[in-house]
């Protein structure tokens, strides 16, 4: 079975040759008590037996200065797929992404409207600012994955982009962020839920996303996990370490995630375990 983490990190010790510039100013945790050079990463991934990764632009580290992942992915191309940074309200937001994706070989893109564990701002009005729609135009007609950080209250606003996009591959980091206040019935996972007719979102289930909802009053992890599923189709999920972000060793935050989807059918495991990612991002299954 082919296994693909869709959300992995990796920064240089080499700070002359590749100089932080942290999106808002604000360096992100794991960044300066356990840092990761793209080595580091392969070594755990071979330790954990992942196949391919994708590997995310560090943004809390670097911003949108994205050439230690492109000369990662130069080095590694039968490993890594690369989801580089720029930023969408710039006028050279197009013109940006061409040359990370057209010339320096990354395969998706990603934005953060939302706050993770690091504080950044939010780009404008969020993904529905009017100044985006040329890179949206842009992905869509490139066929370019788009990882969105947000909150499932943002929901309306990115359907408002997928209405004229229906064809738009988006991957919700940390699977959206479900809202499972209040537990049972879940009356608020309709906030993500609204996305599931656009079938090019897809949801990433996350060490964070599993732990907010661990976290929350009266919620069952598994039992939302099941409803999401119900939603939007075991075809549409997908696993990421967040390794190194998420502290502990790749083997052992895959294995919590596989954990949590023991309950799943053989075949739709290993789709949300390696497939579908494969899929996505264009990758022969068992190509090395």
């Amino acid at each position: 079975m082919l296994y693909f983490d869709t959300h992995t990190h990796a920064i240089s010790g080499d700070t002359g040759a590749y100089p932080s510039k942290p999106l808002g100013g604000n360096h992100s945790e794991w960044s300066q008590h356990r840092p990761v050079d793209v080595d580091g990463l392969i070594r755990s991934l071979d330790s954990a037996g992942v196949e391919r990764a994708a590997l995310v632009q560090a943004s809390t580290f670097y911003g949108f200065d994205n050439r230690y992942a492109a000369d990662a992915l130069k080095r590694h191309p039968d490993r890594l797929v690369g989801v580089c940074s720029v930023d969408f309200l710039a006028d050279t937001a197009v013109e940006d992404l061409r040359y990370w994706i057209e010339e320096r070989g990354f395969g998706g893109v990603r934005i953060r409207v939302s706050d993770g564990t690091t504080k950044v701002p939010t780009p404008g009005s969020g993904v529905s600012d009017v100044r985006m729609q040329s890179v949206w135009d842009y992905v869509t007609a490139q066929q370019i994955p788009v990882c969105i950080q947000m909150h499932s209250k943002d929901a309306p606003k990115l359907a408002e982009v997928l209405r004229s996009r229906p064809g738009m591959t988006v991957l919700l980091d940390h699977a959206g962020r479900p809202n499972a206040a209040g537990g049972a019935p879940y009356e608020h996972l309709d906030e993500l839920g609204r996305l599931a007719r656009f079938e090019g979102v897809h949801l990433k289930v996350t060490p964070p996303a599993l732990r907010r909802l661990q976290d929350e009053p009266g919620a069952d992890v598994t039992e939302v996990l099941r409803r999401l599923v119900e939603m939007f189709g075991a075809e549409r999920l997908m696993w990421g370490s967040n390794f190194p972000a998420s502290a502990g060793a790749l083997a052992d935050l895959r294995d919590g995630i596989e954990e949590r989807l023991s309950w799943l059918e053989g075949a739709d495991r290993a789709a949300v375990l390696g497939g579908n990612a494969a899929r996505v991002y264009g990758v022969a299954v068992g190509a090395r």
